[in-house]
């Protein structure tokens, strides 16, 4: 292997390494004793009391997901286990979007020639991969009076029950 091809492939390994970044974190608190990422909540709105310990941010690249839903939940749990790694037991979700992270693409040709013609013809296609990108704040919050951990806000809220006297019974569950 020439110099010149030991620096190419150097390259191309550290472009991609650094293209597998799955989570990173800015400290803008005092971290905490790391805990384990399951103690982690996730919060759509605030809780009363909190401590910021850092802003965070995962996404969902370099893994196997392929449905919405999956790539969300895997960048949630990265996001949790950055979050845990700085002893925060919340965080606070600021933001989700998607990001283009490759494409595959393929195509076929043929062609043909003759002593006065020729011919030729082509057909190809392509997808992107993509995957989620989440951004948080890391946060403590503090155990309430009686002990028991703050309850976080759910990420979806169950339907209201009907209005008193409607007669209307609340779907089964």
């Amino acid at each position: 292997m020439t110099g010149i091809q030991r620096s190419i492939l150097s390259a191309t390994f550290a472009l991609l390494l650094a293209g597998c970044s799955t989570s990173s974190h800015v400290l803008i608190g005092t971290p905490r004793p790391p805990i384990a990422p399951e103690q982690v909540r996730v919060y759509a709105q605030p809780p009363a009391r909190y401590e910021q310990i850092a802003s965070i941010n995962a996404n969902s690249s370099a893994s196997l997901a392929l449905t919405g839903q999956q790539n969300m939940d895997k960048a949630l749990e990265r996001m949790k286990a950055e979050a845990a790694k700085l002893g925060a037991n919340g965080i606070l979700l600021q933001g989700v979007s998607d990001a283009q992270t490759g494409s595959i693409g393929t195509g076929v040709g043929s062609s043909s020639y003759g002593a006065h013609s020729s011919v030729g013809g082509g057909v190809g296609g392509s997808f992107a991969l993509t995957s989620k990108v989440t951004q948080g704040l890391a946060i403590y919050v503090p155990p309430d009076q009686g002990g028991a951990p703050a309850a976080p806000f759910p990420l979806m809220a169950p339907p209201p029950p009907p209005p008193a006297g409607s007669g209307a019974t609340p779907p089964p569950h």
